[in-house]
C-alpha cells in the first residue's frame, strides 16, 4: 500500500462507526470504540541474520515517520507517546482499556493526535523478533491510560 492509500484508510476510519462487537475488519481489528488498520507488513525473520531484521525495522521507522510528517500537515506536530507504561502496568495487573492494552504488548510508542474526539495514533508494531513488522493505525475514541 502506498501513503496515499495509508491516508485514504486512516480518513476512512476517522469517519466510520465503530463496531459493537470486536473482530476483524477489511483493514485489521476493530471493537466498540476503535478501529486498528494494518497499513503495511513486512515477511517474517525466521532465517535472518539479523541484517534484514534491522533494515526492515528502519524502513517501517521511516514510512511511520514519513505519514507521521503528512498528518502533522493537517493537524499538527503529534505528541509521541511511549507505550512501555502501559506494558508494565498491564503486567502488574492493572486493567488497561482496550485497545491499548493489546497495543502497548508490541508496539513500543505512537506518534498521537486528537482530532475532532477521536485519537489517531501511528506506530511500528512488532509482536517478537521472527514476526513481521507492520505499520499500524490506531482510531479510537478511547483516551491513552
Amino acid at each position: 500500500m502506498s501513503i496515499a492509500q495509508h491516508l485514504a484508510v486512516i480518513d476512512r476510519l476517522c469517519s466510520e462507526d465503530y463496531p459493537a462487537e470486536p473482530g476483524r475488519s477489511d483493514v485489521g481489528t476493530a471493537g466498540p470504540g476503535y478501529h486498528l488498520a494494518e497499513l503495511q507488513t513486512s515477511g517474517d525473520f525466521w532465517e535472518d541474520d539479523s541484517t534484514g531484521w534491522e533494515e526492515t525495522e528502519d524502513q517501517y521507522e521511516a514510512d511511520r515517520d514519513a505519514l507521521s510528517q503528512l498528518l502533522a500537515e493537517r493537524w499538527g506536530a503529534p505528541d509521541v507517546f511511549s507505550l512501555w507504561s502501559v506494558l508494565d502496568r498491564s503486567m502488574e495487573g492493572e486493567d488497561i482499556p482496550e485497545p491499548w492494552g493489546v497495543l502497548g504488548s508490541h508496539v513500543p510508542n505512537v506518534h498521537l493526535w486528537q482530532v475532532d474526539g477521536r485519537w489517531v495514533a501511528l506506530g511500528v508494531s512488532q509482536w517478537d523478533k521472527e514476526l513481521p513488522f507492520q505499520l499500524v493505525a490506531l482510531i479510537t475514541e478511547i483516551a491513552p491510560p
